[in-house]
């Protein structure tokens, strides 16, 4: 099955798995050659909808008994480490960095060759996706994101239309050289950022500290509001199914800024839409777990639970034990280590992975349960974050064993052999 087919093995269940690619080590520093990437791009396999088969992260997602937590973390490639630095001071636009295929699918190696986490997420911005359906944006050094005509009354709306995923092709390529690179010792995984963080960006102009505009759109323009959010809907859904089709194993949505709504206007303005996304995403792909996060979610778990992804991720805020008991054991969970313990000292991070001290710290990895828990930050990884805290992150990991009597008694505590 060539690639430009793989949306039958998308929606195929009875397809199976061949290990993929190249030596892990094949890039050795150097960028892609065009014939290389092409060659790569013209490659066969089959894709896996579920089967033992499937990269750990993959089984915990689906909520499978797992050896032991699987790991990986949020913004996993970046300036914290050198090799990233380096190359970004060769190519000092982020826009160049992350549409030209093969500068994405180096820096998107460059935590996997270093660390071996267990997933491997494309390096992408949730805004790439805009010009594709009619939202042209800069990036300034200072002001971030900026979007020079933004979307506030029906006329302006006419200027969007349905994506177009030629423009993205930078992005599939990627995804698919990397399902190559890594074969199945890890998980490759796309995002895509919800609609109503997506909208704040396009109503807003850029980023923003209050998001009064979007805000008060919701009583003085709904209409328009709505409009825009259900565009940015079916275009996140068609972007989700592309990046499967290309090889992502797994699709985290972000819905960053959801947190900034009270949970009855999340409710209203942002939870139904996602659950469209995954409902139009199930109808093509139906065996991808999907992960879905927000920053300051502790009000929202339960209705986030609602949307009917397979993940829901926790930031540092929500106590694990608390944030499982309110989900419940039918669900999987991401999470949730403060980025901040990256910066302390090697035991104290141990500590905070492995949580055998109960009574002064919470137990993250001992509380998610023995099936249904990936581990990873409660956010992103942090400017500044030292290299060796991050090694020692996946090495503890590894290092962690679930006691396989309690694979399949989720509800119960599991024993941690470290």
């Amino acid at each position: 099955m060539s690639f430009s087919s793989l949306t039958s093995g998308c929606s195929s269940l009875g397809s199976s798995f061949v290990q993929l690619g190249f030596p892990c080590n094949s890039l050795d520093g150097v960028l892609f050659s065009s014939s290389k990437i092409r060659k790569l791009a013209l490659k066969r396999f089959n894709v896996s909808c579920s089967s033992s088969s499937d990269p750990l992260l993959v089984k915990a997602a689906k909520g499978y008994p797992v050896s032991r937590p699987p790991a990986w973390m949020m913004r996993q490639a970046g300036r914290y480490m050198a090799v990233y630095r380096k190359l970004a001071e060769k190519y000092p636009s982020f826009r160049e960095r992350s549409e030209t295929t093969d500068l994405i699918v180096q820096i998107s190696l460059q935590p996997w060759e270093a660390f071996r986490p267990d997933g491997v997420i494309i390096f992408s911005d949730i805004l790439t996706p805009l010009p594709a359906f009619g939202v042209p944006f800069d990036i300034e050094e200072v002001r971030g994101p900026v979007i020079q005509s933004p979307i506030r009354s029906e006329e302006q709306l006419k200027a969007l239309h349905p994506i177009d995923l030629e423009k993205l092709q930078f992005v599939g390529e990627s995804l698919k050289i990397l399902r190559k690179e890594v074969g199945d010792h890890a998980a490759v995984l796309g995002f895509v950022g919800a609609p109503w963080t997506i909208a704040t960006y396009i109503v807003e102009g850029g980023t923003t500290r209050t998001y009064t505009t979007i805000k008060s759109m919701c009583h003085t323009a709904a209409h328009v509001l709505r409009a825009l959010l259900s565009h940015l809907t079916q275009a996140i859904a068609d972007y989700i199914i592309f990046q499967v089709e290309s090889g992502a194993h797994c699709i985290q949505i972000f819905d960053s800024w959801g947190g900034q709504l009270p949970p009855h206007m999340w409710e209203h303005w942002s939870e139904p839409y996602i659950k469209e996304i995954v409902s139009l995403v199930r109808s093509k792909c139906p065996e991808t777990p999907i992960v879905l996060y927000i920053n300051g979610n502790g009000g929202l778990l339960e209705r986030m639970k609602g949307t009917g992804v397979d993940v829901i991720g926790l930031d540092w805020t929500v106590d694990m034990e608390d944030g499982r008991k309110r989900l419940g054991s039918k669900i999987s969970v991401q999470g949730n280590v403060d980025p901040a313990y990256l910066f302390s000292s090697l035991p104290a991070l141990t500590d905070e992975i492995q949580r055998l001290l109960a009574v002064h710290i919470g137990w993250v990895v001992k509380c998610a349960g023995p099936r249904g828990h990936i581990l990873n930050l409660g956010h992103g990884v942090l400017v500044g974050t030292p290299e060796e805290a991050v090694a020692h992150f996946f090495e503890v990991t590894r290092s962690l064993t679930y006691d396989t009597s309690l694979q399949n008694r989720a509800l119960e505590e599991p024993k941690l052999v470290v």
